[in-house]
């Protein structure tokens, strides 16, 4: 009887020849080295079973509860992600709504042109009238009583004066005072306007200055060219026909509004600025109203109209019969620019203002008044230019 073969013939044998060694000894003298744990999990050596082992009751608990720990961590950092972004997302729509538009403040506004009477400690008359005023200066007026505002026009692919391509900016915020609207102003073109304050019923924009025209910077010119490039321009545009009415649908028969400007109308400027000529035409221009003429259609209800109907009908198109209206535009004040400056946005010294009418607060005109001056309006400011 033996029990395999020796190390010495193992190693003779080939392993292709090798038979599998039967061991005959029983698995009950390896249960001590089993922990007391394991001793009732492990199955008789006969028996077989396919299905994997089942965890104890304490180890399955064990393995669950990390499980349901982590879906609630990970279902946490989610609604914290989420709450985390919407608070992103707010507060960039905050930041968004606050943020300053790119036209604010981009008219150049004038500084109001401080005077007094008297003599200074030295003994010279300081009046507050710049001294170069004859030579070094050009006069705008009447400037007329309005809304300042910047006009900006953008290229479009349609045709000029049908798309759209006109808008009207507040001076301060930039934001638009009406609705794109169609215009026959190049594109690319920004001009410093001023709103007329019955721009509804005569359709004036007037215009003060040119920053920008069809692509081309002119802010950086002297104010004498600026003006005659303006005037230049904007008599070489073509005219259209007025829009369609705008007033409400009851009135259509007797009352025209205009929905947009249509008139493009240059604010007067002068090159003569000595004293004798602001004696005589400029300060008597500035207390005066201006007229200017306006294209309006003939209405169905107007008493200027004839028997023969507001409309004709030509190869199926009609054709609204126009008369010309003359718009009474009240003077505000007149405007003084160094002549060789350039434009400067926002509040600059490079121009003046002198109102028609005096601007004052409530503790201005009790002070005024405690000191005996009249007691109604206070004193014109051009009437102390006048002087």
């Amino acid at each position: 009887m033996t029990l395999g073969p020796s190390d010495d013939e193992a190693d003779d044998v080939d392993d292709t020849h090798a038979e599998p060694r039967i061991i005959d000894e029983g698995l009950s003298q390896f249960a001590s080295m089993l922990p007391p744990s394991a001793t009732s999990t492990v199955a008789p050596a006969h028996v077989t079973d396919s299905s994997p082992a089942q965890p104890p009751p304490n180890e399955a608990e064990q393995t669950v509860l990390p499980d349901v720990n982590m879906q609630s961590q990970s279902t946490k950092r989610s609604k914290n992600k989420r709450k985390s972004k919407a608070r992103a997302g707010e507060s960039a729509k905050g930041k968004k709504s606050t943020m300053p538009s790119k036209w604010a403040d981009k008219c150049m506004y004038a500084e109001l042109l401080e005077m007094k009477e008297g003599f200074d400690a030295s003994g010279d008359l300081r009046d507050g009238i710049p001294h170069d005023i004859e030579t070094g200066f050009l006069a705008v007026t009447p400037v007329p009583v309005g809304k300042r505002c910047l006009a900006v026009t953008h290229q479009t692919s349609g045709i000029a004066g049908v798309v759209p391509n006109t808008t009207i900016r507040s001076r301060m915020l930039g934001k638009p005072l009406m609705k794109p609207f169609p215009s026959t102003l190049p594109p690319q073109t920004v001009l410093d306007c001023i709103l007329d304050e019955h721009w509804r019923d005569n359709g004036i924009l007037h215009i003060l200055d040119v920053v920008t025209w069809k692509g081309q910077d002119l802010a950086d010119c002297e104010t004498p060219f600026r003006f005659w490039w303006r005037d230049t321009r904007l008599s070489e545009l073509p005219s259209f026909p007025p829009p369609p009415n705008a007033a409400p649908p009851d009135q259509h028969s007797t009352t025209y509004q205009f929905p947009h400007p249509t008139t493009f109308a240059p604010v007067p400027y002068h090159t003569d600025t000595t004293l004798s000529h602001f004696l005589t035409t400029l300060i008597p221009l500035t207390r005066s109203t201006r007229t200017i003429p306006v294209s309006v259609p003939v209405l169905a209800g107007s008493s200027s109209l004839g028997e023969e109907g507001t409309t004709m009908d030509l190869d199926g198109m009609p054709i609204v019969q126009l008369r010309t209206i003359h718009a009474e535009v009240r003077s505000d004040g007149m405007l003084l620019y160094v002549a060789q400056a350039t434009y400067e946005p926002g509040t600059s010294p490079l121009s003046s203002w002198v109102p028609l009418h005096a601007y004052e607060t409530h503790e201005e005109r009790i002070r005024r008044e405690a000191a005996g001056g009249p007691g109604g309006v206070a004193e014109s400011p051009l009437d102390v230019f006048e002087r």
